[in-house]
C-alpha cells in the first residue's frame, strides 16, 4: 500500500481531563468538533491523491471525527477500539499510580482489562487486512491514542510496549510508510491545525 495515515480523534471531556477513556463511548466536546473540522482540508488532499480506504473505530468519538473531517463513507473495524483499561477506566495516570507506582498502560497490566499481547493481536489483524489491499491504496485509520501507538509499533515490527515512546496528541495525524522495503514512520504526531505547537 502507498501509506497509512493515522488520525487520532478530537478532544473529549475525558481526554481534556487526562482520564483514561477506553471503551466508555463518550462524544467529542466542542473543541474536539473544531479539531475534526480543521482536519478536513488535510484529509481532502489525501483522498484526492488516489485510491483510499478509510477504517474507523466504532466508538462515537472516532466515528464523529471521521464524519466531520469529510472521510465518509468509511468501514468500521472493531479491532480499532481503544485499549480496554478495565478497573482503570476513567482514572488519570496520577490516580492509578497511587495504587500502582510507575504505572503506564505499556508497562504494567490493567486489572480486568486487556494485556499488551491482546492488543498486539488486534493490531496484527488490522495490519493483515491492510496487507490485502491494492498496493496503490492509501489507508486512513481513525482511532485512539494507545491503539494507534500500538499499531505504529507493530507496523515497525516492534513490540506493542514500544508504543510508549510515541507521544500522540488529540486531533493529530501521522503517516506510516516504507523505504526500500523497510517500514518507516514518515511523519508522526503532526499537530492539529487548531493547535499551537510550543516547540515550533
Amino acid at each position: 500500500m502507498d501509506g497509512v495515515v493515522l488520525v487520532r480523534h478530537g478532544a473529549t471531556q475525558w481526554s481534556s481531563a487526562r482520564r483514561h477513556t477506553g471503551r466508555t463511548d463518550i462524544p467529542l466536546n466542542a473543541e474536539g468538533e473544531r479539531q475534526a473540522a480543521a482536519l478536513a482540508p488535510r484529509m481532502a488532499s489525501v483522498t484526492a491523491a488516489g485510491p483510499v480506504a478509510v477504517l474507523v473505530s466504532p466508538l462515537t468519538r472516532a466515528r464523529r471525527t471521521a464524519e466531520i473531517a469529510g472521510l465518509a463513507p468509511f468501514d468500521l473495524d472493531e479491532d480499532l477500539v481503544e485499549w480496554d483499561y478495565g478497573a482503570y477506566e476513567g482514572l488519570t495516570t496520577a490516580q492509578i499510580r497511587r495504587q500502582a507506582p510507575g504505572w503506564t498502560v505499556f508497562t504494567q497490566p490493567c486489572p480486568g482489562g486487556e494485556s499488551a499481547e491482546q492488543v498486539s493481536a488486534r493490531c496484527d489483524r488490522v495490519l493483515g487486512r491492510l496487507g490485502t489491499l491494492d498496493p496503490t491504496t492509501t489507508v486512513i485509520v481513525v482511532a485512539h491514542s494507545h491503539l494507534l501507538r500500538s499499531l505504529a509499533a507493530r507496523w515497525l515490527g516492534r513490540a506493542v510496549t514500544d508504543g510508549g515512546m510515541l507521544e500522540l496528541s488529540v486531533g493529530s495525524t501521522s503517516v506510516l510508510g516504507s523505504e526500500h522495503g523497510v517500514a518507516t514512520l514518515r511523519h508522526w504526531n503532526l499537530a492539529n491545525p487548531l493547535t499551537v505547537d510550543p516547540l515550533s
